[in-house]
């Protein structure tokens, strides 16, 4: 009973601070809220974070085994409800909400958008190996399926990317040589091309009042055809408007070219200052350690999928047993390999939490609007709750199969080889595009430098 009111007590903590965080964070900006999308996004959290407190309950051996099946059923039932019933016809409700048009019959219109999710939600089963005849449509086993493709292949993009841009964001090797002439000579042009800016607008100012005195504003043909006689004929003796308005276009672009590339300039020279210091030496070993991590992960990640090859031991257990066989040592591999899981599970738990809700933050920052908002955090809960249900998928893989049983159970008759095997083969295109993205960026970036 005090472990079960525990377990209650972390998921109301869970709830509590997927509310703060929806506060604090997400919604710091705006006064406008709707308290139930509010509601969802830190249920959804909760039950997701749930999950992984269910994995290290299996692992310590906390509750007895019937207890932890019931509360994992209890779980994915929930989860996927919210994520295949409630938030795709609450992101259905508030985009038809949106479009006045549609304001009367916007409960129907809900229902359509959401009919259609349901459609292409379950026609995804058909190019993947994940139908299963023996279960019903509605059950967990069909629903998972489908969820696990989505999160899997979110998970795999993200950490193709995050593998790449990590090492390329810590490593003071790729900072480019900017020095205090370079800032200078840039800040010199921009103000020379405002300076510019301002002297063609008091030109055109001058000339605009030079035709009022004359009375040429007042005495102009009106209609359509008089406008384009306006702007493409000069007076004689007048200044040519229209060339000089064109003139300001482009130097107003240029400034905005100039300021970015400005702010730029400024920004990778904190960088080099800040990768002189411990700090920043420490983030530099780092990113060469990812760096190593990356090449490891994308040469592992060919392996598996030119020979089909999918791990049947933990990393941990597989690791521990190479390294005693090559030593000779007597070493007990079951009970390190136990702790060690622990630990390591822990890891993979909290840095995919803490990961995904900083790109969740960024990502709702770079596109929200007060309109959109409640569609966008819908879309995030969305998201991370597929995201932590692929998680639990993958993590079975780096637990020891005695603790892998009853979430095998829960899970159903999934292919999970096949899971991973989809993980390598996006997290590969991902990672290979991120590198030649980052090179093109990187090489562009003194080029671009150099023309302005």
């Amino acid at each position: 009973m005090q472990m079960l009111r525990a377990s209650s007590l972390l998921q109301v903590l869970f709830f509590g601070f997927g509310w703060l965080f929806f506060m604090r964070k997400l919604f710091k900006d705006y006064e406008v809220r709707q308290y139930v999308v509010q509601v969802i996004f830190s249920v959804t959290f909760a039950f997701s974070c749930t999950m992984f407190e269910l994995i290290i309950f299996e692992i310590l051996g906390v509750l007895n085994s019937s207890s932890r099946y019931f509360h994992w059923k209890l779980n994915l039932c929930v989860i996927l409800l919210i994520l295949v019933f409630m938030v795709p016809f609450y992101i259905g409700y508030f985009v038809v909400s949106n479009i006045r048009l549609l304001h009367r019959q916007k409960l129907l219109f809900a229902c359509v958008v959401w009919l259609t999710f349901m459609y292409f939600f379950w026609k995804l089963g058909d190019p993947f190996p994940i139908l299963s005849p023996k279960h019903g449509i509605l059950s967990i086993e069909q629903l998972i399926s489908r969820v696990g493709v989505i999160g899997v292949t979110l998970m795999a993009l993200l950490s193709g990317f995050g593998a790449v841009n990590c090492p390329y964001t810590y490593m003071s090797y790729f900072l480019r040589n900017v020095t205090d002439a370079d800032i200078l000579a840039l800040e010199r042009r921009l103000l020379q091309t405002m300076d510019m800016i301002v002297s063609k607008k008091k030109r055109i100012a001058v000339a605009h009042r030079t035709m009022f005195q004359r009375g040429e504003v007042h005495n102009r043909p009106t209609g359509f055809w008089g406008m384009i006689k306006s702007v493409t004929t000069s007076v004689p003796g007048s200044e040519n408007l229209s060339l000089i308005q064109q003139e300001v276009d482009a130097l107003e672009e240029l400034s905005r070219q100039l300021f970015l590339e400005t702010a730029d300039l400024h920004a990778t020279k904190e960088r080099i200052e800040y990768s002189k210091t411990f700090q920043g030496k420490y983030f530099n070993f780092l990113g060469y350690f990812f760096s190593i991590y990356c090449v490891w992960k994308i040469f592992m990640a060919t392996i598996n999928i030119v020979f089909d090859r999918v791990g049947k031991t933990d990393p941990v257990t597989r690791g521990i047993e190479i390294t005693v066989n090559y030593l000779g040592i007597q070493f007990d591999v079951k009970f390190w390999s136990q702790h060690i899981s622990f630990i390591l599970v822990g890891i993979i738990i909290v840095t995919s939490i803490r990961g995904l809700l900083i790109t969740l933050t960024k990502f709702f920052y770079a596109i929200s609007s007060s309109k959109s908002s409640n569609v966008i955090v819908l879309l995030l809960a969305q998201i991370m709750g597929m995201y932590f249900v692929s998680s639990v998928l993958l993590i079975r893989m780096s637990m020891p199969p005695e603790y892998r049983t009853i979430i095998t159970e829960v899970l159903g008759e999934l292919q999970f080889n096949f899971y991973h095997r989809w993980f390598d083969v996006i997290f590969l295109v991902s990672a290979l595009s991120s590198i030649l993205f980052l090179y093109l960026a990187h090489k562009q970036a003194p080029e671009k430098h150099m023309a302005l």
